[in-house]
Protein backbone atom coordinates (compact mmCIF):
# COMPACT_ATOMS: atom_id res chain seq x y z
CA UNK A 1 0.00 0.00 0.00
CA UNK A 2 2.99 2.16 0.29
CA UNK A 3 4.20 4.26 -2.04
CA UNK A 4 7.94 5.03 -2.95
CA UNK A 5 8.83 8.24 -4.57
CA UNK A 6 12.29 6.86 -5.91
CA UNK A 7 15.06 9.83 -5.48
CA UNK A 8 16.13 10.47 -9.04
CA UNK A 9 19.06 13.17 -10.43
CA UNK A 10 16.66 15.21 -12.13
CA UNK A 11 12.95 15.37 -11.33
CA UNK A 12 10.74 17.34 -14.22
CA UNK A 13 7.52 17.77 -12.46
CA UNK A 14 4.36 16.70 -13.97
CA UNK A 15 1.39 19.43 -14.48
CA UNK A 16 -2.22 17.93 -15.22
CA UNK A 17 -3.96 20.63 -17.25
CA UNK A 18 -6.28 21.33 -19.87
CA UNK A 19 -6.87 23.78 -22.24
CA UNK A 20 -10.57 23.95 -21.01
CA UNK A 21 -9.45 25.72 -17.89
CA UNK A 22 -8.78 28.97 -19.70
CA UNK A 23 -12.42 29.32 -20.52
CA UNK A 24 -14.26 32.17 -18.58
CA UNK A 25 -16.78 29.86 -16.87
CA UNK A 26 -18.08 32.68 -13.90
CA UNK A 27 -17.40 36.15 -12.80
CA UNK A 28 -15.42 35.25 -9.80
CA UNK A 29 -11.50 36.02 -9.09
CA UNK A 30 -10.70 32.02 -9.56
CA UNK A 31 -12.49 31.94 -13.39
CA UNK A 32 -11.10 35.87 -13.66
CA UNK A 33 -9.47 35.92 -17.69
CA UNK A 34 -5.70 35.56 -17.74
CA UNK A 35 -5.44 33.92 -14.44
CA UNK A 36 -4.47 30.27 -15.88
CA UNK A 37 -2.68 31.97 -18.78
CA UNK A 38 -0.11 33.81 -16.82
CA UNK A 39 0.87 30.33 -14.96
CA UNK A 40 1.59 28.67 -17.77
CA UNK A 41 3.58 31.42 -19.35
CA UNK A 42 5.50 30.88 -16.53
CA UNK A 43 5.73 27.91 -16.06
CA UNK A 44 6.15 25.76 -19.42
CA UNK A 45 9.15 24.86 -20.64
CA UNK A 46 9.88 23.82 -17.16
CA UNK A 47 7.36 20.89 -16.54
CA UNK A 48 5.57 17.98 -18.20
CA UNK A 49 2.10 18.50 -19.19
CA UNK A 50 -0.53 15.65 -18.56
CA UNK A 51 -3.88 15.89 -20.47
CA UNK A 52 -6.62 16.32 -17.98
CA UNK A 53 -9.89 13.95 -17.74
CA UNK A 54 -13.13 14.54 -15.72
CA UNK A 55 -13.84 12.50 -12.84
CA UNK A 56 -17.02 10.05 -13.30
CA UNK A 57 -20.12 11.07 -11.47
CA UNK A 58 -19.16 8.05 -9.13
CA UNK A 59 -16.05 9.12 -8.55
CA UNK A 60 -17.22 12.80 -7.18
CA UNK A 61 -20.42 10.88 -5.55
CA UNK A 62 -18.23 9.27 -3.32
CA UNK A 63 -17.55 12.23 -1.73
CA UNK A 64 -20.85 15.04 -2.55
CA UNK A 65 -24.50 14.29 -2.10
CA UNK A 66 -26.62 13.41 -5.21
CA UNK A 67 -28.76 17.01 -4.41
CA UNK A 68 -25.10 18.75 -4.61
CA UNK A 69 -24.36 17.71 -7.62
CA UNK A 70 -27.81 18.28 -9.52
CA UNK A 71 -27.15 21.95 -8.11
CA UNK A 72 -23.41 22.15 -10.06
CA UNK A 73 -25.49 20.64 -12.68
CA UNK A 74 -28.30 23.26 -13.05
CA UNK A 75 -25.19 25.84 -12.35
CA UNK A 76 -23.88 25.04 -15.60
CA UNK A 77 -20.80 24.37 -13.93
CA UNK A 78 -20.35 20.48 -14.27
CA UNK A 79 -18.48 19.70 -16.80
CA UNK A 80 -15.42 21.93 -16.24
CA UNK A 81 -16.09 21.41 -12.45
CA UNK A 82 -15.68 17.13 -12.97
CA UNK A 83 -12.79 18.37 -15.00
CA UNK A 84 -10.63 19.86 -12.02
CA UNK A 85 -11.94 17.05 -9.90
CA UNK A 86 -10.46 13.96 -12.39
CA UNK A 87 -7.09 16.02 -13.23
CA UNK A 88 -6.73 16.09 -9.71
CA UNK A 89 -7.18 12.47 -9.25
CA UNK A 90 -5.06 12.09 -11.94
CA UNK A 91 -2.42 13.94 -10.22
CA UNK A 92 -3.00 12.04 -6.75
CA UNK A 93 -2.39 8.79 -8.64
CA UNK A 94 0.95 10.11 -10.30
CA UNK A 95 2.16 11.54 -7.18
CA UNK A 96 1.80 8.27 -5.89
CA UNK A 97 5.13 7.50 -7.46
CA UNK A 98 6.81 11.26 -8.56
CA UNK A 99 5.91 14.48 -7.06
CA UNK A 100 2.95 16.15 -9.42
CA UNK A 101 0.84 19.11 -9.49
CA UNK A 102 -3.11 19.60 -11.21
CA UNK A 103 -3.28 23.03 -12.22
CA UNK A 104 -7.13 23.36 -11.99
CA UNK A 105 -9.88 25.58 -11.60
CA UNK A 106 -12.19 25.75 -10.02
CA UNK A 107 -10.73 25.22 -6.90
CA UNK A 108 -12.33 23.30 -4.23
CA UNK A 109 -11.33 23.79 -0.59
CA UNK A 110 -14.38 25.79 0.38
CA UNK A 111 -16.85 23.02 -0.88
CA UNK A 112 -18.60 20.30 1.70
CA UNK A 113 -20.68 17.37 1.19
CA UNK A 114 -23.72 19.24 0.41
CA UNK A 115 -22.51 23.03 -0.35
CA UNK A 116 -19.98 25.22 -1.77
CA UNK A 117 -18.96 28.70 -1.39
CA UNK A 118 -15.73 30.25 -1.94
CA UNK A 119 -14.97 29.88 -5.94
CA UNK A 120 -15.62 25.91 -5.28
CA UNK A 121 -17.88 23.83 -6.70
CA UNK A 122 -16.45 20.06 -5.89
CA UNK A 123 -13.78 19.07 -3.60
CA UNK A 124 -11.70 17.94 -5.86
CA UNK A 125 -8.37 16.96 -2.98
CA UNK A 126 -11.59 15.53 -0.79
CA UNK A 127 -12.52 13.36 -4.48
CA UNK A 128 -8.88 12.37 -4.91
CA UNK A 129 -8.10 11.16 -1.70
CA UNK A 130 -11.33 9.51 -1.39
CA UNK A 131 -10.70 7.81 -4.98
CA UNK A 132 -6.93 6.15 -3.70
CA UNK A 133 -8.18 5.20 -0.42
CA UNK A 134 -11.50 3.42 -2.30
CA UNK A 135 -8.88 1.62 -4.68
CA UNK A 136 -6.87 0.19 -1.53
CA UNK A 137 -3.70 3.05 -2.96
CA UNK A 138 -3.15 4.42 0.83
CA UNK A 139 -3.95 4.02 4.14
CA UNK A 140 -3.77 7.19 5.19
CA UNK A 141 -3.05 11.30 4.35
CA UNK A 142 -1.95 14.35 5.25
CA UNK A 143 -4.09 17.02 3.35
CA UNK A 144 -1.61 20.64 4.28
CA UNK A 145 -3.71 23.98 2.94
CA UNK A 146 -1.57 26.62 2.49
CA UNK A 147 -4.32 28.33 1.09
CA UNK A 148 -4.95 31.75 2.58
CA UNK A 149 -8.49 31.13 3.39
CA UNK A 150 -9.45 27.95 5.88
CA UNK A 151 -10.68 24.99 3.96
CA UNK A 152 -13.54 24.41 5.95
CA UNK A 153 -14.78 22.19 2.77
CA UNK A 154 -12.35 19.52 3.20
CA UNK A 155 -12.63 19.50 6.75
CA UNK A 156 -16.18 19.25 6.49
CA UNK A 157 -15.93 16.30 3.98
CA UNK A 158 -12.96 14.63 5.79
CA UNK A 159 -12.11 15.55 9.46
CA UNK A 160 -14.15 12.90 10.93
CA UNK A 161 -11.92 10.42 8.77
CA UNK A 162 -9.64 8.40 10.98
CA UNK A 163 -7.25 7.85 7.99
CA UNK A 164 -6.83 11.98 7.07
CA UNK A 165 -5.07 14.73 9.42
CA UNK A 166 -5.42 18.21 7.45
CA UNK A 167 -3.31 21.12 8.30
CA UNK A 168 -4.49 25.04 7.35
CA UNK A 169 -1.05 26.64 8.79
CA UNK A 170 -2.10 29.73 11.36
CA UNK A 171 0.39 32.22 11.57
CA UNK A 172 1.48 35.94 11.71
CA UNK A 173 5.05 35.71 10.87
CA UNK A 174 6.66 33.89 7.80
CA UNK A 175 9.20 31.98 9.81
CA UNK A 176 6.56 30.60 12.19
CA UNK A 177 4.37 30.02 9.17
CA UNK A 178 7.28 27.59 8.01
CA UNK A 179 8.10 26.48 11.44
CA UNK A 180 4.03 25.39 11.64
CA UNK A 181 4.41 23.47 8.15
CA UNK A 182 7.68 21.98 9.16
CA UNK A 183 6.06 20.65 12.38
CA UNK A 184 3.37 18.93 10.78
CA UNK A 185 5.73 17.21 8.40
CA UNK A 186 7.25 15.79 10.62
CA UNK A 187 5.22 14.63 13.42
CA UNK A 188 2.04 13.20 10.91
CA UNK A 189 2.14 9.51 9.64
CA UNK A 190 0.96 9.39 5.86
CA UNK A 191 1.26 7.49 3.12
CA UNK A 192 0.73 10.06 0.66
CA UNK A 193 0.60 14.53 0.87
CA UNK A 194 -1.67 16.20 -0.74
CA UNK A 195 -1.17 19.96 -0.77
CA UNK A 196 -4.08 22.35 -1.79
CA UNK A 197 -2.17 25.08 -3.54
CA UNK A 198 -3.64 28.39 -2.55
CA UNK A 199 -0.99 31.14 -3.32
CA UNK A 200 -3.37 34.41 -1.65
CA UNK A 201 -0.76 34.14 1.12
CA UNK A 202 2.05 35.67 -0.96
CA UNK A 203 3.18 38.99 -0.26
CA UNK A 204 1.76 40.92 -3.15
CA UNK A 205 -1.76 38.97 -2.27
CA UNK A 206 -4.43 39.26 -0.44
CA UNK A 207 -2.68 37.64 2.73
CA UNK A 208 1.10 39.55 2.39
CA UNK A 209 2.54 37.04 4.03
CA UNK A 210 4.77 34.76 2.47
CA UNK A 211 7.71 35.36 -0.09
CA UNK A 212 8.03 33.81 -3.26
CA UNK A 213 10.61 31.42 -1.94
CA UNK A 214 8.75 30.37 0.45
CA UNK A 215 7.10 28.50 -1.52
CA UNK A 216 9.85 26.80 -2.44
CA UNK A 217 10.75 25.97 0.77
CA UNK A 218 7.43 24.19 1.30
CA UNK A 219 7.22 22.03 -1.88
CA UNK A 220 10.46 20.71 -0.52
CA UNK A 221 9.86 20.23 2.71
CA UNK A 222 6.58 18.07 1.48
CA UNK A 223 8.94 16.16 -0.62
CA UNK A 224 11.43 16.00 1.67
CA UNK A 225 8.88 14.53 4.43
CA UNK A 226 7.07 12.00 1.92
CA UNK A 227 11.11 10.62 0.82
CA UNK A 228 11.21 9.90 4.43
CA UNK A 229 8.41 8.14 4.55
CA UNK A 230 8.55 5.98 1.69
CA UNK A 231 5.03 8.11 0.37
CA UNK A 232 3.60 10.24 -2.47
CA UNK A 233 3.28 13.49 -2.34
CA UNK A 234 0.88 15.72 -4.85
CA UNK A 235 -0.65 19.58 -5.01
CA UNK A 236 -3.37 21.20 -6.59
CA UNK A 237 -4.33 24.71 -7.17
CA UNK A 238 -6.93 26.52 -4.92
CA UNK A 239 -6.59 30.42 -4.40
CA UNK A 240 -4.33 33.02 -5.69
CA UNK A 241 -5.35 36.18 -7.45
CA UNK A 242 -2.47 38.47 -8.45
CA UNK A 243 -1.14 37.18 -11.62
CA UNK A 244 1.86 39.30 -12.21
CA UNK A 245 3.36 36.67 -9.30
CA UNK A 246 0.82 33.83 -9.16
CA UNK A 247 3.15 32.24 -12.47
CA UNK A 248 6.29 32.92 -10.38
CA UNK A 249 4.59 31.38 -7.16
CA UNK A 250 3.59 28.38 -8.80
CA UNK A 251 6.70 27.59 -10.06
CA UNK A 252 8.69 28.24 -7.08
CA UNK A 253 6.71 25.19 -5.47
CA UNK A 254 7.08 23.02 -8.07
CA UNK A 255 10.67 23.63 -7.87
CA UNK A 256 10.77 23.11 -4.60
CA UNK A 257 8.90 19.73 -5.27
CA UNK A 258 11.49 18.64 -7.58
CA UNK A 259 14.68 19.57 -5.97
CA UNK A 260 13.78 17.50 -3.17
CA UNK A 261 14.34 14.45 -5.87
Amino acid sequence: MKAVLEQKEVMVIKVVFDNAFYQIYDSDPAAEAGRMESIVRVIEGNVEFVPAEAASEAQIAAVHTEAHIKDVRREGLYEIASLAAGATIQAAEIGMTEPCMALVRPPGHHASADSAWGFCHFNNMAIALRHLRDQNKIGNALVLDIDLHFGDGTVNILEKKSWVTIENPSATARREYLRAVERRLAETPFDIIGISAGFDHHLEDWGKLLATEDYEQIGRMAVEAAMRQRGGCFAVLEGGYNHKVLGYNVLSLLNGMGMAC
